[in-house]
C-alpha cells in the first residue's frame, strides 16, 4: 500500500500572522471525510490555524465550491489563506466513477492553477470503502493530514514570496 510508504510529515513553520482555512467537504461518505478532516484539523490546530468547514452536495461540486469561496473574497468577504478540499469517490459497478474523479479532479486543479490559490486536496479515489476507511485513520497517514500539509506549506511559500495579503517579501 503506497499509504505506509509515505512520509511522515511535521508541521510546516508558518511566517507571520496564524493562517485561516477554509475546509470543503463533500460528506457523501460522512465517517471517512471526518476522519480526514480530524486528521487535518489536528496538524492545523498544531500550525496555529483557524479553519471554518462547508459542506457541498458531494464531489463533482468541489470544484464549484472552491471558485464560489474565492469570488467571495475578490467581493470583500474576510479572506483566507487557503482551502483544504476533502471528499472521497468509491468505484461502483459503472463508469460514473471515472466521470466525477476525473471533473472534481481537474476541476479544483484548473482553478488553483490560474488563481495560484493555495489549495490542499483531499479527494480519495478509492477502489473500495475499506481503502477510504484506512486512509482516514487515525495516524501520520491520514489523507487529511497529508492534504493539510501541502496546504500549509504552500501558505508558508507563498508568504515567503510576499504573494499574500499583507506579507512582506
Amino acid at each position: 500500500m503506497s499509504t505506509a510508504d509515505a512520509p511522515s510529515r511535521q508541521v510546516p513553520a508558518i511566517p507571520g500572522p496564524a493562517p485561516r482555512l477554509l475546509c470543503i467537504q463533500a460528506p457523501y461518505y460522512a465517517a471517512v471525510v471526518e476522519g480526514m478532516r480530524q486528521g487535518a484539523l489536528e496538524m492545523a490546530t498544531e500550525a496555529g490555524a483557524t479553519m471554518e468547514t462547508v459542506d457541498v452536495a458531494g464531489a463533482f461540486e468541489l470544484p464549484a465550491g472552491l471558485r464560489l469561496a474565492i469570488q467571495s473574497m475578490e467581493k470583500g468577504h474576510t479572506p483566507w489563506d487557503g482551502v483544504l478540499i476533502l471528499g472521497c469517490v468509491v468505484k461502483g459497478d459503472t463508469d460514473h466513477y471515472d466521470h466525477i474523479c476525473r471533473e472534481a479532479c481537474s476541476g479544483v486543479m484548473n482553478i488553483t492553477v490560474e488563481t495560484g490559490f493555495p489549495v490542499g486536496f483531499g479527494l480519495l479515489t478509492v477502489h473500495s470503502l475499506a481503502q477510504a476507511e484506512e486512509r482516514a485513520a487515525p495516524g501520520p497517514h491520514n489523507k487529511g493530514k497529508e492534504a493539510m500539509f501541502a496546504l500549509l506549506t504552500q501558505i508558508a511559500l507563498r508568504r515567503q514570496w510576499g504573494l499574500a495579503q499583507g506579507s512582506e517579501a
